[in-house]
């Protein structure tokens, strides 16, 4: 499986953490490379151009909360992105949302929760049900 990881300045140590914790997952690490301030919505556009282009199964977006960069990645088509707080929530946004990226707040969960929160992500599929399929289509 291959995930596509991108985090802003904010992000950037729990990107780290993840990439050093699963080194099991092919990743594809689009930046920030450093602490240093950088613009969340550049490295959501990036992250979007590599899932759309099917370089990447999933992608995992990081900023200080988690809120300005899932904005910035669901403004494109084709995009379902989802902060994970806690693993209801990892579940249902597979299960129901067909999410493909997973977004989490550097400044508001612990590393180890967010750890268990993307495991649940990745290792629960979509139901395919008829109704979560017609929602998605809405979406566009």
């Amino acid at each position: 499986m291959k995930i596509v990881i991108g985090a802003d300045h904010g992000g950037f140590e729990l990107k780290e953490f993840l990439k050093n914790e699963r080194q099991d997952i092919d990743w594809l690490d689009i930046g920030t490379f450093s602490e240093e301030s950088c613009d969340y919505p550049l490295i959501a556009d990036k992250l979007v151009d590599v899932i759309n282009s099917g370089q990447a199964d999933f992608g995992v977006l990081i900023c200080g909360t988690g809120i300005g960069i899932s904005i910035a990645a669901n403004r494109h088509k084709g995009i379902r992105a989802a902060i994970l707080y806690n693993k209801d929530v990892a579940s249902l946004t597979r299960e129901h949302n067909d999410a493909n990226v997973a977004v989490f707040g550097a400044r508001t969960q612990s590393k180890e929760n967010v750890l268990a929160y993307l495991d649940v992500f990745l290792t629960t599929p979509f139901s395919n049900g008829e109704r979560h399929c017609r929602r998605i289509a809405e979406l566009g």
